[in-house]
């Protein structure tokens, strides 16, 4: 008895070759599904049309899978924010300030306002079309590179690769990743001055009864003070008398003094300015203040726009240098 072979028709045959064809074709939608919107979006940038597979069900499968995207680079930000800017992260990021970073602090504090006329000239030059120079001014880097801005681009850049290993963010390339991390800090910087002029105002309502949104015009009430002091110590006939006689013609303190007082108060600030995440940070973490900065970049990574932008808080933190020259200003022509 011979060995019988099954004999295979060419219409079983054709059905087979059916069969893998359409199990192939499922792997490569289930491959489509998996992927995040925002990939998809890259492989796929003339839409639906072009993928023979797109009907209106792997519309709403790619709905779920662009959920699925979100929820996952949610849960990585909140995990980042908790980590490195809670109360026991931001404390091991202010380690780095304790060193140098005390002395660059009163110069990046002296170089703000150049950081914002190079981003406001960088906006015109580009709302004029000339990119080119928009871009230059754009890419120059205004301030000091401190350590712990350091440390927090080189903990932020390896959080983003990640997520870009992950396919969770858009790949940019290297210079853009790193104008866009280094925005970033800078943006921090930002907050870190408003904490201080917030302190600042603070101890003016505290201490004297006054608005003083900045060391300017903290300077004067501080050197009225000072002149006050001196002047009822140095009272010929003892600090009692003195302060009688002061308390109707108080001592008015000299432009030199102002200045004086002005400049040792901008040495406290920056070095408050140095340590106010200390303060600033949990209480962005607690708000989701730092959570919608960073989803912020994101998005702009997913746009693949490494361009400066300028954030709002660069504007916040000037404004209240205006107002502070401004109110200083107002006090000194009213007498």
């Amino acid at each position: 008895m011979g060995l019988q072979v099954p004999v295979v028709s060419q219409q079983s045959r054709g059905a087979r070759k059916n069969l893998r064809r359409h199990g192939d074709h499922g792997r490569h939608r289930r491959a489509d599904r998996d992927r995040p919107a925002f990939v998809q979006a890259r492989l796929d940038p003339g839409g639906a049309k072009d993928y023979p597979c797109a009907t209106q069900d792997s519309g709403k499968n790619r709905d779920m899978a662009h959920s699925q995207s979100e929820t996952a680079r949610c849960r990585a930000v909140d995990g980042f924010v908790r980590a490195r800017f809670g109360p026991r992260g931001t404390l091991r990021l202010h380690r780095a300030a304790l060193g140098l970073d005390l002395l660059r602090a009163p110069v990046n504090v002296a170089l703000s306002p150049v950081f914002l006329a190079t981003r406001l000239a960088a906006w015109l030059f580009r709302l004029a079309g000339m990119g080119r120079i928009s871009a230059w001014l754009a890419g120059r880097r205004v301030f000091l590179p401190s350590d712990l801005a350091r440390l927090l681009r080189d903990d932020l850049t390896v959080f983003l690769q990640s997520m870009q290993a992950q396919g969770l963010v858009a790949e940019l390339p290297p210079e853009d990743l790193r104008r866009a991390v280094a925005d970033y800090t800078e943006t921090r910087n930002a907050v870190a001055e408003i904490t201080t002029s917030l302190i600042v105002l603070a101890a003016g309502l505290v201490l004297f009864g006054a608005t003083t949104p900045g060391v300017i015009s903290l300077a004067g009430p501080v050197a009225e003070m000072r002149a006050q002091q001196r002047a009822i110590q140095d009272f010929a006939f003892g600090s009692g008398l003195g302060r009688l006689w002061n308390g109707i013609f108080p001592a008015e303190p000299g432009a030199a003094q102002v200045l004086l007082t002005g400049l040792a108060l901008a040495a406290v600030a920056s070095t408050v300015t140095a340590f106010a995440g200390l303060l600033a940070d949990p209480v962005q973490v607690w708000t989701g203040v730092h959570r919608r900065r960073l989803m912020r970049l994101l998005a702009r990574l997913d746009r693949q726009s490494g361009s400066a932008t300028l954030e709002r808080e660069h504007l916040l933190a000037r404004g209240g240098d205006l107002a502070d020259a401004a109110l200083a200003l107002w006090r000194n022509l009213r007498g």
